[in-house]
């Protein structure tokens, strides 16, 4: 853990030394009273939390914020669902590079059974978010949305408008190489949404659905990737392009 995060409702409250933060701060940081430890609010602010007792299992704690955290990236992604544990480290891998949006979706070669994987449900995909917000020492999280199909999520208020350079990734026939694509422009755009199918790749149809919508298909040249390595890759490579790694 890079920073411990909190909801708003438990500042103010103690940390049960129990609590995978607690073992954390006292087992691996080996914090004591009068030490301080790097905290935040999620989706909130950051800064320093003092702790001023340990008693009872419990951590006592104030916290003192310092700065607004590191803000998200105007990167949203899309993502063919891909096989559940494969998903859990693509949320977490891009979070750390602070995409400010997952829209996850169904697609017409996608496995029909990995959207009925329980990881949603439970909660499991919006805490591996918050795993990849605390590897960066941020705060805020991006947002999860779910989608059944490309064509509802492209079509989603989410996407749908913005001056913002739309991407897809394709292996098959891209026009040109992302790199390429992204360095012919003049100018940097508002931000950048990036579609990766899933396992299987993208059909005709949904090619020519994306191609209407207004993305340019785009590559990383011949050898196939995991869904999950080409989110990263794709997410890293914009973000090198756009300065955000700077």
């Amino acid at each position: 853990m890079n920073i411990c995060l909190f909801k708003p409702e438990e500042i103010g409250l103690p940390l049960s030394a129990k609590d995978e933060r607690g073992e954390h701060i006292i087992k691996i940081l080996h914090k004591k009273e009068g030490d301080t430890f790097s905290a935040g609010v999620i989706n909130g602010r950051a800064g320093k939390a003092l702790i001023t007792k340990i008693e009872n299992s419990q951590i006592y704690f104030d916290f003192s914020p310092e700065s607004e955290g590191k803000p998200l990236y105007p990167l949203k992604m899309i993502i063919g669902f891909p096989r559940p544990i494969q998903l859990k480290r693509l949320l977490r891998d891009i979070a750390a590079l602070g995409v400010c949006q997952v829209h996850l979706t169904g697609t017409e070669l996608g496995e029909k059974s990995y959207m009925q994987s329980n990881l949603v449900e439970h909660g499991t995909a919006y805490q591996m978010l918050v795993d990849g917000t605390v590897q960066a020492a941020g705060t805020h999280v991006p947002e999860l949305f779910l989608h059944k199909t490309l064509k509802e999520c492209i079509e989603s208020p989410e996407l749908s408008g913005g001056n913002e350079l739309k991407l897809c990734l394709d292996n098959i026939n891209p026009t040109g190489s992302l790199r390429g694509v992204m360095e012919a422009r003049t100018e940097k755009p508002e931000g950048v949404v990036a579609a990766i199918g899933s396992e299987r790749g993208w059909t005709e149809n949904e090619r020519r659905l994306l191609e209407n919508s207004g993305y340019l298909r785009t590559g990383m040249g011949p050898r196939i990737m995991r869904t999950e390595t080409a989110a990263t890759v794709s997410a890293s490579v914009i973000s090198a392009w756009m300065g955000w790694l700077e």
